[in-house]
């Protein structure tokens, strides 16, 4: 009897609806996704897709969990399969920071992006080169005129090392694109360096044109000593960070310090840096890359072939 007299009790308290409040209809097909408290888009992050997606990935796992870190701010890596497809993301502003080669970066910058820092390399300093690498055991080829009339396979037509630059050295030689029987560019997703290795040491193709470095990446793959080496083109300036257009400039001032912060004195640094293929980050401006314009200029190459 208690218990029934204080369940009545205690619903005579609670409030209820009276005749004259008006009746709140809820349209459920109209729904609007909230984020969490707290929650921001990711800050997207891509490497050019000179490599495969995996290499790619784990040469800079370490370098996003520490700008992560280090700036406080949600970034992540994201996966273009072919370096069209990358150019035209950043114009979707659907990638935020780039890491590209230069000759992609001037691509980019037409498009409103904005260098902020580049690399350094143990090899090669802040600059990089091209390589022309044919089978070992080729006999018809022995020096750079030799590739006249020969099958070529190139990274892709936006590669720098793979393709702009031993074609600048080719070109310095009186060679010129339609004087080969043939001019191919690596296919596929990603590992377009790799498969223009695999393609040479398979005898699909006379002559390759990779970047300086790539050799290393399928030491575990080929027998090296099928590959030769024919010839390396100067050096031109290396790759280089940017940001696409209307990129918030607090965060990209945020992730350049990071980055510029990087010392390989540092223990934990140095492991972040030589996984990446690099030995420090420097600063910079579009005026560095004047060399890759006046080498497109040499080369007669249009804005679309970029």
């Amino acid at each position: 009897m208690i218990v029934r007299f204080l369940l009545f009790f205690l619903l005579s308290c609670l409030p209820a609806c009276s005749e004259d409040e008006p009746v709140v209809r809820v349209d459920m097909s109209r729904v609007e996704s909230v984020a969490p408290p707290g929650t921001t888009e990711a800050i997207t992050y891509a490497y050019l897709p000179q490599y495969s997606h995996s290499v790619s990935f784990e040469r800079h796992r370490r370098l996003l969990e520490y700008l992560r870190n280090k700036t406080g701010l949600s970034l992540r890596q994201i996966f273009p399969n072919t370096f069209a497809e990358h150019i035209k993301m950043v114009e979707r502003g659907e990638i935020d920071i780039s890491f590209t080669n230069p000759f992609v970066y001037i691509s980019l910058a037409r498009l409103g992006s904005e260098a902020f820092a580049r690399i350094v390399e143990a090899d090669t300093g802040a600059d990089f080169q091209g390589q022309v690498i044919v089978r070992a055991d080729n006999p018809a080829i022995n020096r750079l005129e030799d590739c006249r009339g020969k099958r070529l396979i190139a990274v892709d037509p936006n590669s720098a090392g793979g393709y702009l630059y031993p074609m600048g050295l080719f070109y310095d030689h009186g060679i010129t694109r339609e004087d080969f029987q043939e001019v191919a560019f690596a296919t596929g997703s990603g590992g377009r360096q790799e498969a223009v290795v695999l393609a040479v040491y398979a005898g699909a193709y006379d002559v390759g044109t990779i970047r300086k470095g790539t050799l290393d990446v399928v030491r575990d793959k080929i027998d090296l000593g099928q590959i030769r080496v024919l010839a390396e083109s100067r050096p031109y300036p290396g790759w280089v960070y940017s940001a696409r257009k209307g990129f918030d400039p607090v965060a990209r001032d945020k992730i350049g310090k990071a980055l510029l912060g990087l010392q390989l004195s540092n223990h934990d640094h140095a492991k972040i840096l030589s996984a990446a293929g690099m030995i420090d980050i420097i600063p910079a401006r579009d005026e560095d890359f004047r060399p890759i314009r006046d080498l497109i200029t040499r080369l007669h190459l249009t804005e679309d072939a970029q």
